[in-house]
């Protein structure tokens, strides 16, 4: 009797287990819900607000230029020979004037040599077609010769006279080819590779013997649009913008300074775009022609501009917002059209007024338009020198 009576007793004690259980769950519950609705819910998100920067600003662009130097020089022979010598190092630095190919003199020599002599023996013929015309004169005025050969012994002298300066052209000709054999860096740069070596021939204007290219400074050109053109221009006009700053390849920032000093005289009608060139300083000689660089430029000039920082703005689809916080420590949400950026901070071309506090770092705390937040003010870092540059 024992063993029948122990199923059903002990199925009893398990179900009133379970509905105590229960009831104590839902007096727990019961009692939560009385302290939420007396105490008025959880309390507003602790989030950092910032004031809006109010102040002048130089909004600067960015560009891709390249370096070009101003002085390429493409070194032919001008006269004909063969190479005797290579008297550089291949892309060092030369000077103007420094000997870069020699070429063999000897037969240069010996037309000098040549002219000089043929100079020479013009001058000892002009002498004697000088005596005999003087003679001739004299001889006239005694009428012991006629008119007629008195005019021919004038005439020689005149003609001897021309045939000395023939002969000093012929040697100044002869001079100067000579000289030529001596090939010279015309600027002072960075040589190329040679590309006649010794023993090789050079033909006078047509042989190819190396380039020399000046290295400091160097030119950068680049092209602006249109619009950030004439923002530009305006500002040259204004003597506001004188300067760039450029940045190389692998290179953070815009390390090196550069001088604005030449805009074309017309905008390039398939591009659209402006040519600018400006002059960066190389003493070192560490930047290349033909290397690709940033160019910062400013643009235009702000009298008042409204700058926030970055983090603050928010993006629903294609549209771009803030929460500002009002006096009653609300957050209200303000759709807003951004401007340039610099490090943290973008400027705001329309959406706040100066005053305005915006929130900076939790706007994921805020889940809605209205909703209280405990601000907790914090300054904005402004930007070295008031310069804001990068995409509208």
């Amino acid at each position: 009797m024992e063993s029948v009576n122990e199923g059903p007793v002990a199925g009893m004690g398990l179900y009133w287990g379970l509905l105590a259980l229960l009831a104590s769950a839902l007096l727990l519950a019961g009692c939560d819900a009385r302290e939420q609705a007396e105490g008025g819910g959880p309390p507003a998100p602790e989030v950092d607000v910032a004031e809006v920067l109010v102040r002048p600003a130089t909004l600067k662009e960015v560009f891709t230029g390249r370096l070009s130097a101003p002085e390429t020089v493409q070194l032919r022979s001008r006269v004909s020979g063969y190479i005797e010598e290579v008297a550089f190092e291949e892309g060092e630095r030369v000077e103007a004037g420094d000997l870069l190919f020699r070429i063999d003199a000897r037969p240069y020599q010996a037309r000098v040599d040549a002219a000089r002599a043929a100079l020479e023996q013009a001058r000892s013929d002009a002498r004697l077609a000088g005596l005999e015309a003087d003679r001739a004169r004299k001889l006239l005025d005694s009428r012991a010769i006629s008119r007629e050969e008195f005019d021919r012994r004038e005439a020689a002298r005149l003609g001897a006279r021309a045939r000395v300066a023939e002969a000093k052209a012929s040697l100044i000709s002869a001079e100067l080819d000579l000289s030529y054999t001596r090939v010279t860096a015309p600027v002072t740069g960075r040589a190329g590779r040679a590309l006649v070596t010794k023993g090789n021939l050079a033909s006078a204007d047509q042989t190819l013997l190396t380039t020399v290219v000046s290295v400091d400074p160097l030119h950068v050109y680049f092209d602006s649009n249109e619009s950030d053109a004439l923002n530009a221009q305006r500002l040259m006009n204004e003597g506001k913008a004188p300067s760039v700053a450029v940045g190389m390849s692998g290179e953070s920032g815009f390390p090196h300074a550069g001088r604005l000093d030449f805009v074309d005289n017309q905008m390039n009608p398939d591009t659209g775009t402006l040519r600018y060139r400006a002059v960066l300083p190389n003493p070192n000689g560490i930047f290349k022609p033909g290397q690709f660089a940033r160019v910062e430029m400013p643009v235009a000039r702000l009298e008042q501009a409204i700058l926030i920082s970055r983090k603050a703005v928010l993006t629903d689809q294609d549209r771009r917002y803030v929460y500002v916080v009002g006096e009653d420590n609300t957050a209200a949400r303000r759709p807003v059209k951004t401007g340039r950026e610099l490090d943290d901070l973008v400027v705001v071309r329309e959406g706040l007024e100066p005053g305005d506090r915006v929130i900076v770092n939790g706007t994921q705390k805020v889940f809605m338009p209205g909703m209280p937040v405990q601000p907790n003010t914090v300054s904005l870092d402004e930007p070295a020198g008031g310069d804001l540059a990068g995409q509208p």
